[in-house]
């Protein structure tokens, strides 16, 4: 069991036989956890078993828990409904979030109005309005907007419409506005081409072009060959945009595609828009929390969130695998969309199934790309690096950033990590990695000091070892331009601390990054310093920490996983420390070991026939 403070302890005692929400805060009282659960008693008394099982994000959060509230609910679909509530609300750092701090943009249909204007928001209120969305970029929005007033040229200015102006404005002239305003074009005229935009959104453009290409016959007919015209050059302007549109299949399958990359703890969902048997569009998400969360794990937090924003739901959803909760989530889509069954489906084969594929390329690419763009982006790293040099009062912009981490699982297999950025980009062949050795159980700080005494120990001894033929570590050879410790006031002291050892406080310029508020805590200075929300330096920092969390739990999780190993082979009777090396050097893992035969394991020395009996039978 996890050691467990009175207050904790007290709260695990009245925990309700209820289905209903749990909220974990911390020391501080930011939430940092939202769950759900059927039982409230045992879901969230199984936090705090034994934590040999738990991965590292779980084990983490565990540690931080100071205080637990609940809320009681009738239903699992109730208890569904507030969770996603609650996480919209707090954002709590280790669950599983679209990783963006606004809303996303929508288009906006006024159809309320008597001549529906056209616009983009990043909120949908209950007020007659139409939506669609949300996207991922308000430029691409715009750039919607831009063809489809072209095709349909919407009302945008804020007059009151009588259709007894004088005169138009000049998108009237410049054929942006039909003109409703001088009666160009009347109410009901005007309502139809709003409405034929929002199907045109909606993929239904097969209807409107039959319809359009009756009243052009029409007009022609009755001699209105101005009008014919103009419903001919609005046929040709969707064509054009709708051939672009890849058709899927001859059915009209109205269905949403998902699928998703992930690297380095980051997952890129991608989306594909069926409609009418073709697809109309597409968007990625990032979603930030989805470390060591199952893939299935983290697709069903993307299903709740983004069918929570979304202007429309279809009655299919195509996933790559099934998800745990599909029951309860396709319950509350078809309660949310206020009409047919909402089927979430992992398609077999055929179409279906090639879909997912393509998706999950597009999510693959486009996760490459995005960390791409800020490698080759030079402005951008030009202007963070300059942000930092006057936020922090730095002489010089600083070239060379380094960041440290701690990493352990209740103080074993503790690692420290060193990343190094140059010129705002990762430099991973100068990335170094600390197994601790001085420090018993999780404590943080002295495993920080020690890091950074070997680090700068390694550094005079490169001083001295100067000379021709001499090979230095060039990690080590360089003093940063900036150290960062990744923790508040308390990392930054041992930091500190370290860099006076060495009489070097006034030569590196050390900061503290806290994790909540993202906080930056300079030496001598009382108050923290928060960088605005959206700039560049700040982006940057939290990319080197985020770097160096990273770097520092893969070394964890290997020097764990080694240790684990070696001490299921160690508990073997007859297996000592040759003897373990010989048989990893041959099969590689334990697995390896369990898929030899009996003569495979005689080969290696000093195995006999019973010693391989009875260690394949120990490991089984």
């Amino acid at each position: 069991m996890v050691e467990l403070s009175e207050h904790l302890q007290g709260i695990l005692a009245t925990l309700p036989l209820k289905p209903g929400c749990y909220i974990y805060k911390n020391a501080e009282g930011s939430v940092i956890y939202v769950g759900k659960a059927v039982n409230l008693r045992n879901r969230v008394r199984s936090y705090f078993h034994s934590s040999s099982d738990q991965d590292f994000k779980t084990s983490q959060l565990v540690q931080r828990i100071a205080d637990i509230e609940w809320i009681l609910v009738g239903s699992e679909l109730e208890a569904l409904i507030l969770e996603m509530n609650l996480i919209k609300k707090y954002r709590p750092r280790y669950n599983i979030r679209l990783k963006d701090d606004k809303r996303y943009p929508y288009i906006k249909v006024h159809w309320a109005d008597p001549f529906p204007k056209v616009t983009v928001t990043r909120q949908m209120v209950k007020d007659g309005s139409r939506y669609f969305g949300p996207y991922t970029s308000a430029w691409a929005v715009h750039q919607t907007l831009d063809v489809l007033r072209r095709i349909f040229p919407y009302l945008t200015c804020d007059r009151e419409i009588t259709g007894e102006d004088e005169r138009p404005c000049l998108y009237y002239d410049i054929k942006l506005c039909s003109g409703p305003c001088i009666g160009a074009v009347k109410q009901a005229a005007y309502r139809q081409m709003i409405d034929d935009l929002c199907k045109f959104l909606d993929g239904r453009s097969d209807p409107i072009l039959a319809r359009m290409k009756v009243d052009m016959e029409k007009a022609a007919e009755a001699l209105q060959f101005e009008r014919a015209a103009a419903l001919r050059d609005q046929i040709q302007a969707i064509e054009r945009v709708v051939e672009k549109q890849k058709v899927i299949s001859g059915d009209q399958l109205d269905s949403d595609v998902i699928a998703m990359a992930r690297d380095d703890g980051e997952a890129c969902v991608q989306v594909f828009f069926i409609r009418g048997g073709k697809m109309i569009g597409r968007e990625y998400f990032i979603l930030e929390g989805a470390q060591d969360e199952p893939d299935s794990e983290v697709i069903a937090e993307f299903i709740k969130q983004f069918y929570d924003e979304a202007a429309s739901i279809p009655n299919e959803v195509l996933l790559p695998q099934e998800v745990e909760e599909a029951q309860i989530i396709q319950q509350w889509m078809r309660q949310k969309r206020g009409g047919p069954k909402v089927e979430l489906t992992v398609p077999r084969g055929g179409m279906p199934q090639e879909l997912i594929q393509m998706a999950a390329e597009n999510a693959v690419e486009t996760l490459r790309s995005l960390k791409a763009q800020w490698e080759v982006d030079t402005n951008r790293q030009s202007e963070a690096l300059a942000e930092l040099q006057q936020a922090l009062a730095l002489k010089e912009p600083p070239n060379r950033i380094e960041c440290y981490d701690i990493s352990n699982t209740q103080g074993t297999a503790a690692v420290g990590s060193m990343v190094v950025f140059e010129q705002g980009v990762p430099r991973k062949s100068l990335y170094r990695r600390f197994n601790i050795k001085t420090v018993e159980g999780p404590d943080d700080f002295a495993s920080m000091e020690e890091v950074l005494a070997r680090r700068l120990k390694r550094w005079q001894s490169t001083r001295e070892q100067r000379g021709p033929g001499v090979k230095i570590d060039p990690s080590f050879a360089i003093l940063p331009d900036l150290l960062i410790v990744d923790g508040g006031k308390g990392q930054l002291g041992r930091a500190v601390a370290v860099l006076e050892r060495f009489n070097l406080l006034d030569k590196v310029p050390v900061v503290g990054l806290a994790k909540q508020h993202e906080e930056i805590f300079i030496p001598g200075r009382p108050t923290s310093l928060m960088l605005p929300r959206h700039s560049q330096g700040l982006y940057l920092i939290q990319r080197i920490r985020d770097e160096a969390h990273r770097f520092a739990i893969t070394a964890h999780r290997s020097r764990r996983s080694k240790a684990g190993l070696a001490s299921r082979l160690d508990s073997v009777p007859g297996i000592g420390p040759s003897k373990r090396k010989a048989l990893l050097t041959k099969f590689g893992s334990v697995d390896g070991i369990l898929a030899a035969s009996i003569e495979d394991l005689t080969s290696v020395k000093g195995i006999t026939e019973d010693l391989a009996m009875a260690l394949r039978s120990h490991l089984e």
